[in-house]
Formats: C-alpha cells, sequence, structure tokens
C-alpha cells in the first residue's frame, strides 16, 4: 500500500541533491567554528533574515530554548501566545532550564496576539513582579491552522517591544511559508525582531536542523548556551550541506504544498461529516473537525490509517494534515477519496 502521509512536514525525507551534498561535503569542527560548510549556511541564513549573524542548531525547539535564555536571566518573563508551539510543545524547557516564567496571552484566530493585550502585560517595575523582557511570536502560527503574520503586524509588535525595552523573538520554525503565502521577501517578516528561528527540517525538507539569527552580540551568547544544553556539534557540515540545499532549491516550491492544501481544504468541505472553513487556509497547514455523530477524531485517524493516509489526531474532534514535499496533486485527490469512503462507512 502506498502511504500519503500528512501528518507533518516533518515526515519529509531528504532530496537526492541533499544526499550527494552531504556525501560530498566539506566539514570541519563546528566548535572551534572550523566548519566550512556550516560557515557557509549560517552566512546564507543570515543574509536570508536579513540578521548579521546566524548559529545552527539542532532542531527548532533548541533554538527557541537558547533564544530565551541568551534574552532572559532567571525570573526573567516572557510574553507569549497561550497556542503557541513554544508554550505548547517544548516541554517548558525555559522554565526547566532556565528559570524564565512564560506569561501567556490568549492568540486571536489568526495567530496574533493584540497589541493592547502585549501592552497591558507588560509588567511595571514592581519587586513583587518578574521583570518582562521577551515577547515572542509564531509565524506561521501552527495551532492557528498556519497563518502567517504579516509584515505590519510584526513591526507593530516590534516597536510596541522597544518602547517598553523588550526583545522580540520569532519562532519562524515555517517563516519561509508565511513569506511565499504573502508575497514578501523573509527579511522583512523577520526585520522587526532580534531573533529569529527557521527550521530546515519542515517543509524545506532537510533531515535535520533550525537556524537562530540575530545581532553579532546575541548570536554570541547563543553560541554559549547552544554549547550548555549539548548542542555543540563537530562535523556538521554534512548536516549544513543539506540545509544550504534546502534553501537554494526548496523554498519557491512551497506554494506547491499551499496550492495543494487548498485542494484539500475544499475537498475535504464537501465531504459530510466533517467541518472546515477553506478560506482558513493559508499555507500547508489544513485544521479540520469531525462533526458526524457517533465518531471521534481517533477514530477516523484509525479508519484512515488502514486505507493508507496518514493524519495527525489534535484534540477528540479535531485532525490536523500538514501538506509536504511528498504529497502530489494527485495523492490529495486519492486522500480525498479514502476520506469520502470512510466518512461514509
Amino acid at each position: 500500500m502506498d502511504i500519503i502521509d500528512l501528518r507533518s512536514d516533518t515526515i519529509t525525507r531528504p532530496t537526492p541533491a541533499m544526499r550527494k551534498a552531504m556525501a560530498d561535503a566539506e566539514v570541519g569542527d563546528d566548535v572551534f567554528k572550523e566548519d566550512p560548510t556550516v560557515n557557509r549556511l549560517e552566512e546564507m541564513a543570515a543574509r536570508r533574515m536579513g540578521k548579521p549573524a546566524a548559529l545552527l542548531v539542532g532542531s527548532g525547539t533548541m533554538g527557541n530554548l537558547v533564544s530565551q535564555l541568551a534574552h532572559c536571566g532567571r525570573g526573567d518573563e516572557t510574553l507569549l501566545g497561550d497556542q503557541s508551539h513554544v508554550f505548547f510543545y517544548e516541554q517548558g524547557g525555559a522554565s526547566a532550564l532556565g528559570g524564565i516564567h512564560p506569561r501567556t496571552l490568549p492568540n486571536e484566530k489568526d495567530g496574533t496576539i493584540a497589541p493592547e493585550t502585549i501592552e497591558a502585560a507588560i509588567r511595571p517595575d514592581d519587586v513583587h513582579f518578574p521583570q518582562s523582557r521577551l515577547v515572542i511570536v509564531e509565524n506561521t502560527h501552527n495551532r492557528c491552522s498556519g497563518t502567517p503574520l504579516t509584515a505590519a503586524y510584526t513591526a507593530t509588535v516590534g516597536r510596541l517591544a522597544r518602547r517598553h525595552g523588550l526583545k522580540l523573538h520569532i519562532d519562524g520554525a515555517r517563516i519561509f511559508n508565511a513569506a511565499v503565502s504573502l508575497g514578501v521577501d523573509a527579511a522583512e517578516l523577520a526585520a522587526p525582531a532580534d531573533s529569529v528561528t527557521f527550521c530546515l527540517s519542515k517543509g524545506l525538507a532537510a533531515p535535520v536542523g533550525s537556524v537562530l539569527c540575530g545581532d553579532e552580540d546575541f548570536i554570541a551568547r547563543a553560541r554559549r548556551m547552544r554549547k550548555s544544553v549539548g548542542g555543540g556539534m563537530r562535523q556538521a557540515g554534512i548536516i549544513a550541506a543539506a540545509g544550504i540545499v534546502a534553501l537554494t532549491e526548496m523554498v519557491d516550491r512551497l506554494a506547491e504544498d499551499h496550492a495543494n492544501a487548498r485542494t484539500l481544504a475544499v475537498g475535504l468541505a464537501g465531504i459530510p461529516g466533517l467541518g472546515i472553513d477553506p478560506d482558513a487556509i493559508a499555507t500547508n497547514i489544513v485544521y479540520f473537525r469531525v462533526t458526524a455523530k457517533g465518531l471521534d477524531a481517533p477514530a477516523v485517524v484509525a479508519r484512515l490509517g488502514e486505507s493508507g493516509v496518514r493524519v495527525l489526531p489534535t484534540a477528540k474532534d479535531q485532525m490536523r494534515a500538514v501538506l509536504n514535499y511528498h504529497v502530489t496533486g494527485a495523492d490529495v485527490q486519492r486522500a480525498l477519496a479514502v476520506f469520502s469512503r470512510v466518512m461514509k462507512g
């Protein structure tokens, strides 16, 4: 059975060009900053984000963690969305390892946090309170249907943060999806931020790695934090080589994933027992609900899996499908046929 795997864009396997680049990569000891391929990737990533410097890290979670550790001290506070990946899916690492206090604020349906909500949450200078140090936003926003945050919104948050002496970090795991969807350069979306991470291992299809970008002083602190959490890598050029291919060959094709996501969403909207608003789909992430009586998401997921379609249950009545490099337009039509059979059955 040919499997159509829609659980995540993390399931992508490296392209033939990536495998060749990895095999041929020139390497050195990256902890000594002597790996030429890592250095090249970091320089390329910094340029793409419009920042002076960059740092290769093992994952997006590591990038977000070392960013918080570099920006904040023990007892400091971050302001972030209550639906954010950092809050939901990163094991409270900043609290556990850095003594950093998260203050969650409500995400709107489009993934934003209302600027007035952020401003109202910034702590006054009072010995009873933690000190507000960092605002974190997510672009695209995973749990809010993969919605991209606009450059105008992020600029507003950046001005607000600077006015109050705070830093701004963007969890940009899928920031290139946002850039492609909005038709802007990723550097424009990252411009207001003091730091930004992006993943090589999601829609860009590299096998591992993320990159953290910021100014040189910040990256120097982040490098120390990376080492403290065990993220110092040696001949990491083998990883970086795939990341270079990802940046040079895989960004523009993200539009295909977005088009396939839209097709999937429109098709799902026409299947009785499923609920979705296709107009809410802007990138490659599709959330939808089970509305049929007597069925829940885990049961539907199990039946789909038996027929070769994998999706992710995210709540009792909700599922997620993420379009990726390995899913074609024909695969989407096959998946929709399976959905229709399962819901009828």
